[in-house]
């Protein structure tokens, strides 16, 4: 009994490792995408020119 049960935890800890770094990869994804897009579309400065959209 104690080995099924072993087996069925590391199953279930190998399941929730895959699913949250699914989700990490997803997350980095949109993270790139919304960076990017920053990158496109920034606001212009003063004298014209073209502004940093974060605050560094």
């Amino acid at each position: 009994m104690v080995p099924l049960l072993l087996v069925l935890l590391l199953a279930l800890i190998l399941f929730g490792a895959g699913f949250a770094l699914k989700a990490l990869w997803w997350i980095a994804i949109i993270v790139l995408v919304v960076w990017l897009i920053g990158f496109v579309v920034r606001p212009t400065a003063s004298g014209g020119r073209r502004g940093r959209w974060y605050r560094w």
